[in-house]
């Protein structure tokens, strides 16, 4: 029992001297709430049909993988191929919208590594359709952050993405 206190104890004191995780570090605290923010913003491009501040969101030499059509292109290459949704939301003729949820986020104040599932939904023509994708992201922060790699990786599933909640 004395053993067992004692273990108790230890296990205590590390954890108030190094936290129960790294997100209890006010510079790593900022930096995931600056993410938070980009996720945000990207989000409200897509429901808005922003397309030249989605853009924005990605450097101009970054790269799509896409793990699911086994390509790896310019992200200039994909944004030409996504405008006409961007321009269709824009007008009206369809509602877009996409989700984020992480299950690792590593990086430091000015690189970051997401990894997690994007749900991402569109109505038209009064039919609704969605997809969960895993995907990771390495973004750069020179000023702001910026996406530099998008790997859509693979299909997901509900089951998948309510485990990230």
């Amino acid at each position: 029992m004395i053993k067992l206190k004692i273990n108790l104890v230890a296990f205590f004191m590390f954890c108030s001297i190094y936290g129960f995780s790294q997100n209890s570090d006010p510079q790593e605290q900022k930096r995931l709430a600056e993410l938070d923010a980009f996720w945000t913003e990207v989000s409200r491009t897509i429901a808005e049909g922003d397309f030249e501040a989605y853009a924005e969101t990605f450097d101009e030499k970054a790269t799509l993988v896409s793990g699911i059509g086994e390509k790896a292109y310019p992200i200039a290459t994909a944004l030409a191929g996504w405008k006409k949704e961007f321009d269709d939301t824009k007008a009206g003729q369809r509602t877009s919208s996409v989700a984020f949820r992480f299950n690792r986020r590593l990086g430091d104040p000015t690189t970051a590594y997401e990894s997690g599932i994007f749900y991402y939904s569109f109505e038209q023509n009064g039919e609704q359709n969605g997809y969960y994708i895993h995907f990771d992201g390495l973004l750069i922060k020179d000023g702001t952050w910026k996406m530099m790699l998008e790997y859509q990786k693979s299909r997901a599933s509900k089951l998948e993405w309510d485990a990230l909640k």
